[in-house]
């Protein structure tokens, strides 16, 4: 489970992108996070994941929460693929072996995988995040646009491995396919000016973010933070 309490966050000299975000997204539940290109929505998956801190609130975690699904970001780029691998299976504390082979299989990167990560594309960066993450088992997902990598048979792969994972375990999904998102999720947020709607009939959800959202009250901002429209 996750409890988001009285969040906020600005980015420095830019627009506030949390507004005293107040949300639950419960144990077990996979919950799509909508919002248009620019809301803050990877921002929030940061914020939520631990890589990036409020300036105000706070995120309350319960069980294994994984690391935005797809992000790369934090391979060492000297190690190869198969190194960055052994790597996080021991910080998650996973058999490394298991690991390597499953992600050999999942992410069809074959003999790249003994090359350094810096000579990987955007993409093959992407498959490798997806295939650890969906190999080591969380309570939730956080996933961030990845079954849009790679080609058609890959993002079928994507969809079925997730779908499998979420079968046992909660997500927050962000995704800007509606019909996706009817695969792998139940109920719904939006995310518009900074405020987090909550909806627990996903079909609601994407009809406000179709609609273009909905107004929401305006928070009070703590000290230091000036309660602004839009978001990074």
């Amino acid at each position: 489970m996750i409890v988001l309490e009285d969040l906020w966050k600005r980015f420095p000299s830019g627009p506030l992108v949390a507004q005293g975000i107040y949300a639950v997204f419960p144990a077990g539940q996979a919950t799509a996070l909508l919002g248009r290109n620019g809301a803050g929505k990877s921002s929030l998956l940061a914020m939520i994941a631990g890589t990036l801190r409020p300036d105000a609130g706070r995120v309350l975690r319960q069980g294994r929460v994984s690391w935005p699904v797809g992000f790369a970001g934090a391979f060492h780029p000297d190690l190869t693929g198969a190194q960055n691998t052994r790597f996080v299976a021991r910080v998650y504390g996973v058999d490394s072996g298991a690991l390597l082979a499953f992600v050999r299989d999942v992410s069809g990167l074959g003999g790249a995988m003994r090359q350094p990560v810096r000579r990987y594309s955007s993409g093959m960066r992407a498959r490798l995040g997806f295939a650890i993450s969906m190999g080591i088992p969380f309570d939730m997902y956080l996933v961030d646009e990845v079954t849009a990598v790679g080609d058609a048979a890959f993002r079928r792969e994507t969809s079925e491995l997730l779908k499998a994972r979420l079968g046992q375990a909660g997500a927050i999904v962000v995704s800007h396919a509606p019909a996706q998102l009817r695969g792998l999720c139940t109920a719904g947020a939006v995310l518009e000016d900074g405020r987090l709607r909550m909806f627990d009939d996903l079909d609601e959800a994407i009809a406000v973010y179709q609609a273009g959202g909905q107004a929401m009250p305006q928070a009070k901002a703590p000290d230091g933070l000036a309660a602004s429209g839009g978001m990074r």
